[in-house]
């Protein structure tokens, strides 16, 4: 067994460890599958991938088993995969001003033609809203050797009947709701201020519409007529254009400037802000706003946050917010989860968090492991999950019964049930003859 093979299914299988026994065989064969890609070879079909890496009709029906009515949680997995990266001492947090940075993002499995399932996501290449799967998604940056590698923390269901605000700011909760003061959590634009403060969010980074507005947390001074002014005044971080009228800028509070890569960087900055549906309290949150003006992009860059930073970490927090898009990518495009074919509702949801998982286990086992070349031309190699996950194409599924007894079929007496056809056929039930008392 090749070092590649043999650290890919060790860290499986601690991962799994947590499920029963046949529970456990089942999911390591499902996620093996996942690893070596025989999801894109089989379009996203469960049975033909595990039928390509020779699994017989009884392993394929018992691993369907494992993963569909299987007594395992995404929740459980995640905290074994934690474990297991702790254990190995490889990965390493980053830190800006002491802080480790969690990312919150949405991502969806498009499933347009999955019939009767109510949450939509939006799709960039269709440009609208269209049916999917819609997971809440939890990532730590850390790095490996210098190699930026994401771990992630926890998933998210949205429920079909929820919609995607509502589910926003239960994501937010859940990040709000994890223990210890020393990190900070980092959205995209999609998030919105109110659902940060609704949620009760403390530590954040966020990114703000170009055409944002935000209010003083301080009354105005009144004009002498007319009712006292409840709200503080506007504050607009970018100049806009409404119709012909131009509406400056407001004058920033501070301005200053620092060298990225090369690049000096100008903000400007704006303190003790409100959202502007909120009237001023001094015990209201109040948060600062930061737009970066970089030469290397058209369009600056504007942040909010609670934080008492420096602009420079806030910027450098911000653009560690990437590695969040990684595991969603990993899970569709690079281990073939892109494409579904399940249809029951639990179903619908376990696939896409395995997946999720599975892509996170093959990007860190390929930041640990040497670089592995895809040829004699590759002279260069970088430790990439696509390059590992060709190399796990051509290798067998090994043999754990011998290493791993705790790996194995349950024993279960199963002789007097129903098999085939007779287990699953709709039978009438007897109807009783009906009281005809006098």
């Amino acid at each position: 067994m090749s070092l590649a093979v043999e650290y890919t299914i060790q860290a499986v299988i601690f991962v799994t460890q947590v499920a029963p026994i046949g529970t456990n065989i089942g999911l390591v064969r499902i996620v093996w599958v996942m690893l070596n890609g025989s999801f894109l070879r089989s379009r996203g079909a469960i049975f033909p991938a595990l039928l390509l890496n020779g699994f017989s009709v009884e392993e394929i029906r018992r691993s369907w088993a494992a993963f569909h009515n299987g007594s395992w949680k995404i929740g459980d997995l995640l905290e074994v995969w934690h474990i297991y990266v702790a254990s190995q001492n490889e990965w390493r947090a980053n830190h800006y001003a002491g802080l480790e940075v969690v990312s919150v993002d949405i991502t969806g499995f498009w499933r347009p033609r999955l019939q009767g399932w109510a949450s939509k996501h939006f799709h960039h290449m269709i440009g609208k809203a269209v049916p999917a799967v819609v997971m809440g998604v939890l990532v730590i940056s850390g790095t490996i050797g210098g190699k930026r590698i994401p771990l992630l923390q926890g998933l998210l269901r949205c429920k079909t009947e929820t919609n995607e605000a509502k589910f926003r700011v239960e994501l937010l909760k859940k990040a709000a709701a994890r223990p210890g003061n020393q990190e900070v959590k980092v959205m995209d634009a999609g998030f919105k201020m109110s659902e940060i403060h609704a949620a009760g969010l403390k530590g954040y980074v966020v990114r703000m519409a170009n055409n944002c507005t935000a209010r003083r947390n301080q009354l105005p001074v009144y004009k002498g007529r007319g009712r006292h002014p409840e709200y503080g005044e506007y504050v607009r971080p970018l100049a806009r254009k409404h119709g012909t009228n131009e509406i400056p800028a407001s004058a920033p509070d501070q301005t200053s400037q620092f060298s990225h890569n090369g690049r000096t960087i100008v903000v400007h900055s704006w303190a003790n802000l409100l959202d502007t549906n909120t009237k001023v309290c001094p015990g209201a949150p109040t948060f600062s706003i930061h737009v970066f003006f970089d030469p290397a992009y058209k369009k600056p860059l504007v942040l909010a946050t609670d934080l008492s930073i420096s602009v420079q970490n806030a910027y450098l927090i911000y653009k560690d917010r990437w590695p969040v898009e990684q595991p969603p990518l990993a899970a569709k495009q690079m281990i073939g989860l892109h494409r579904q074919f399940v249809f029951s509702q639990d179903a619908c949801y376990r696939l896409p968090e395995l997946a999720l998982l599975a892509g996170n286990i093959l990007t860190y086992v390929a930041g640990v492991l040497p670089a592995i070349p895809s040829g004699f031309w590759d002279r260069q190699p970088v430790a990439t999950p696509g390059r590992l996950r060709r190399f796990l194409a051509t290798a067998d599924f090994p043999n754990l019964a011998a290493s791993h007894p705790e790996l194995r079929k349950k024993n279960s007496v199963t002789a007097h049930l129903p098999k085939g056809v007779d287990a699953h056929r709709r039978h009438k039930r007897s109807v009783s003859p009906r009281n005809t008392g006098n």
